[in-house]
């Protein structure tokens, strides 16, 4: 490979720019400028209508402006002057050699990186290469470890088309289309060899041969590879393997898995990356432990069970979710005919391969299970908060028949979230006066976020305030934009300007909208909502968005239902549905909103982000005791919450109609005689002290324990070199905070 490679399409997009900007392009080909605090003017002074319409794609923006505009730009001494910090900043954050990482865990080295596979990565809105919450929680996970110095390269897939865009039809009915990645003007690159070809690795897929190149991303100090199969010397079928994220029936499924899984070690061998750890982030890249053991097998000629205890020590695996949907399993037909000629190369017989992913051994007709086949070839499992853990211990108990539940050897990592993305500039200007100007690098201590306290209420509250304008500002756009596609009355069009008021209560329900979730809980009661959402005196409004998947009828009549309501003449300026959900209107809403709502059946939720986004922003979360919130809400003496609110009954049933009536009636009730009554205990400045301060012990005690680099520091330190953690204790007081 070409030792030029990594900086031959910054150096392309640099030619372009006058000799002032030419920083410019390293910063638009590394994903570190979007957790900056000068992101938001960054590229989009350049040209603000073309930074819309192009996605807050960078290399687009630069590559469409004219010269004259950026010429303009360079003799702009303010812009130059930001341009220079930007690029120091960078320049020392780049050449650190003294991280946390380096510091606690020597041993993990650039020269064997963790390699983190997953199929989807949320790193920002101009990569469309993620669907929710898994992604995000993805692009966090490489966020932190570039921050802590951690050695790691990510693997993933470059979906041509991506996750499908979503629309409402003027029946309120979602509507799928999809969209092609203009990878040529994206933040990548592909790699080529030492002739200057792509670097391709072979697959061979039901008996077709498959050649599968690799594009480079940079996020940080972390490098993201993403395998892409489009190439013109493919099959058409092979072609579109990466066309679509979660689409396609379960050939095109596990077809992609074979491309992430063997596909990702093919990958890395060939860049010649020999990682210390393989991390399987759930379980759609379980292949790639098979790929692992054929390797040694071809290396060391041993069988395949004489190298399967070195195969697992190298592997650790995450599991996300307890939904059977999520847990992807394929029928003996299907893997016969993806497999047979591989099993030969792992010296293995079909009964054998086929056992490897069987949750009951000798069943000719068991399906083979990713998740079982990620749990026998891994050393170390985990999911992803308190409670999910123990759910996951009950549910694969069956795979330990000697061991009692509790010893079922599967752990919990509780997911975080990656503070300097998701916090609002303002506020993180509002930290650095009152945290300290390292807050964000002093995320996990406790006495630093006990200074929010030091914040005067009107201070925080008129940030606030502008955040809600900000998120008010936004959805009236949407929305109007979204009525004038739809071609709706122009009425109705014009009504889009006077949607919501920013002195009204707000809460925000974003999330993929599966049956699970209970996306219309709050309707359950339709008259006692409209009465609590009308009220003249102390109105209620709230704010929709997420996408159901293609396939799931019953998500997208949960949103035909929300339209519906939005429609509703009592409430009709106090309920928005925001269409084609993404990281910015994520940000957008986890910024601004009062209250966050968070309503699916216990036990599913594994753990939830979203929620923890708000903490950081001052928002307050009213939720299910389910995933992350079991161990971030904390209630008082009387037993109402201190940070938060709790819908309903801490308790697991599979009555699901008994559930719902009970966490619906909760939250009226909530609603009515908590929440609604301490928003509006205003001064005469209309300034809420009661409520700033539950603001302030959201923030306070849920950013210290719910960010990405404690949960980083939690993986390296229980998973990927498990033999420090006896020591680390001392190590974190002193380094991490």
């Amino acid at each position: 490979m070409s030792n030029s490679s990594a900086t031959t399409a910054a150096f392309r997009l640099s030619e372009k720019l006058p000799f002032p900007l030419k920083r410019l392009a390293d910063l638009a080909y590394n994903y570190w400028w979007c957790w900056t605090s000068d992101r938001i003017a960054l590229f989009q002074t350049i040209d603000p209508q073309e930074w819309e319409r192009c996605g807050h794609n960078p290399v687009a923006t630069i590559e469409s402006a004219s010269y004259e505009r950026l010429t303009q730009l360079a003799e702009d001494p303010f812009y130059l002057k930001q341009i220079s910090a930007l690029a120091r900043e960078f320049d020392t954050y780049m050449s650190q050699q003294d991280t946390w990482v380096s510091r606690v865990a020597p041993q993990v080295s650039q020269d064997n990186p963790i390699a983190y596979f997953c199929a989807e990565f949320g790193i920002h809105e101009s990569l469309p290469v993620y669907s929710g919450g898994l992604g995000i929680l993805a692009g966090d996970h490489l966020k932190s470890s570039s921050d802590l110095g951690v050695p790691m390269v990510g693997i993933g897939l470059l979906y041509r088309q991506g996750y499908f865009r979503q629309r409402l039809n003027r029946q309120g009915w979602q509507e799928d289309y999809y969209l092609d990645n203009p990878f040529d003007k994206m933040p990548l690159e592909l790699i080529k060899n030492e002739q200057g070809e792509p670097l391709t690795i072979h697959l061979e897929i039901r008996q077709r041969q498959v050649k599968v190149q690799v594009w480079r991303v940079q996020v940080g100090r972390v490098t993201l590879y993403l395998l892409d199969s489009d190439r013109n010397d493919n099959d058409p079928i092979d072609r579109w393997l990466t066309g679509h994220l979660y689409g396609g029936n379960l050939e095109t499924r596990i077809a992609q898995e074979v491309v992430l899984g063997v596909g990702g070690v093919r990958a890395l061998d060939a860049l010649g990356i020999q990682p210390s750890v393989y991390h399987l982030n759930e379980g759609h890249a379980a292949f790639c432990t098979l790929e692992i053991a054929r390797l040694e097998i071809e290396r060391t000629g041993k069988s395949f069970y004489d190298i399967e205890g070195k195969v697992r020590n190298s592997c650790v695996f995450t599991t996300h979710t307890p939904v059977p949907a999520g847990h992807d399993v394929f029928s003996p037909d299907l893997i016969d005919s993806f497999f047979a000629h591989y099993w030969p190369q792992l010296r293995l017989s079909r009964e054998q391969f086929l056992a490897l992913g069987a949750r009951r051994l000798g069943d000719p007709w068991e399906p083979f299970s990713m998740t079982v086949l990620a749990l026998r070839m891994c050393r170390a499992a985990n999911g992803v908060s308190e409670l999910h853990g123990q759910v996951s211990r009950k549910m694969w108990t069956i795979l330990y028949p000697q061991r009692s539940e509790d010893k079922v050897p599967i752990g919990y990592i509780t997911n975080g979230v990656h503070a300097p993305t998701w916090t609002a500039p303002l506020l993180a200007d509002l930290y650095n006066q009152y945290l300290g100007a390292d807050w964000k690098n002093r995320a996990v201590d406790p006495k630093m976020w006990a200074k929010i306290d030091e914040i005067p209420d009107e201070e925080l509250w008129s940030r606030h305030i502008i955040l809600k304008e900000r998120l008010v500002a936004y959805t009236r756009y949407k929305v109007k934009k979204a009525r004038e596609q739809r071609g709706e009355d122009h009425r109705l069009i014009q009504a889009s300007d006077s949607l919501l008021d920013t002195n009204v209560l707000t809460i925000g329900f974003a999330r993929r909208f599966s049956p699970y979730k209970r996306g219309d809980l709050i309707l359950r009661d339709a008259q006692r909502a409209l009465k609590i959402f009308g009220n003249a005196q102390r109105p209620l409004q709230i704010i929709f968005a997420g996408k159901a998947h293609p396939a799931d009828e019953e998500g997208k009549r949960i949103i035909q239902r929300l339209m519906e309501w939005c429609h509703n003449s009592g409430i009709i300026n106090r309920v928005a549905f925001i269409e084609d959900y993404d990281i910015y209107t994520g940000q957008k809403l986890v910024q601004g909103v009062d209250v966050w709502l968070n309503n699916p059946r216990r036990p599913l939720e594994a753990s939830g982000t979203s929620g923890q986004k708000v903490c950081f922003n001052g928002g307050i979360n009213c939720s299910v005791l389910d995933g992350w919130w079991c161990e971030g809400y904390q209630a008082g003496p009387d037993g109402k919450g201190t940070n938060g609110w709790a819908i309903g009954e801490d308790a697991h049933t599979s009555d699901q109609e008994l559930q719902d009536r009970i966490d619906s009636q909760s939250l009226y009730q909530l609603l009515e005689e908590e929440i609604v009554p301490l928003y509006y205990d205003q001064d005469a400045q209309g300034v809420p002290h009661h409520w700033v301060k539950m603001m302030k012990a959201s923030i306070k005690t849920n950013a210290p324990l719910f960010n990405t680099d404690r949960m980083i520091a939690d993986y390296v330190t229980q998973v990927y070199v498990p033999e420090i953690s006896k020591t680390v204790e001392p190590i974190l007081a002193k380094v991490l905070l």
